[in-house]
């Protein structure tokens, strides 16, 4: 009975994680992080997961934040996990974690390859969202302290 409740509270978290961006302002860049890999996974999830270029796990993204995009990242959601980086973070990885393209090499890749963060992705491990002490989901900044762990 617990776990339902749970579950219907990880939903209604769900529904309300949007990215939140105005017109006013820049655009939202999302970092996007795997966790999990390919065991037991869906066709049309795996197909998502390529498609976000997140090929392993420690995999990370950088994109901007659009419905189309957003609703790609939900429906990978037991998967990964997301936020919104910081451009002086952004800087950093690039400058650490950047490979160049090897068919334009005046550009990096459009994915970073991560280490594995130090003292993990929560206390509850990668099976269970953010919210309730996990790894999976929406971080929002929270995104950020988690990419310096793993750099």
């Amino acid at each position: 009975m617990e776990e339902k409740q749970v579950n219907q509270t990880e939903k209604q978290e769900i529904k309300k994680q949007k990215p939140q961006s105005t017109k006013d302002s820049k655009e939202v860049l999302l970092a996007v992080i795997r966790i999990r890999g390919c065991i037991g996974i869906t066709g049309s999830t795996r197909d998502t997961l390529e498609m976000l270029k997140l090929h392993r796990k420690n995999f990370c993204v950088i994109l901007k934040s659009t419905p189309s995009l957003v609703g790609m990242i939900k429906k990978a959601k037991d998967y990964i996990t997301w936020g919104e980086i910081d451009e002086s973070l952004l800087k950093e990885l690039i400058e650490k974690r950047g490979e160049p393209n090897p068919k334009d090499k005046s550009r990096t890749k459009s994915y970073f390859r991560l280490h594995p963060p130090r003292k993990g992705y929560g206390r509850k491990g990668i099976k269970k969202t953010f919210t309730v002490g996990g790894g999976l989901g929406y971080r929002g900044d929270k995104i950020n302290d988690l990419i310096k762990r793993m750099l």
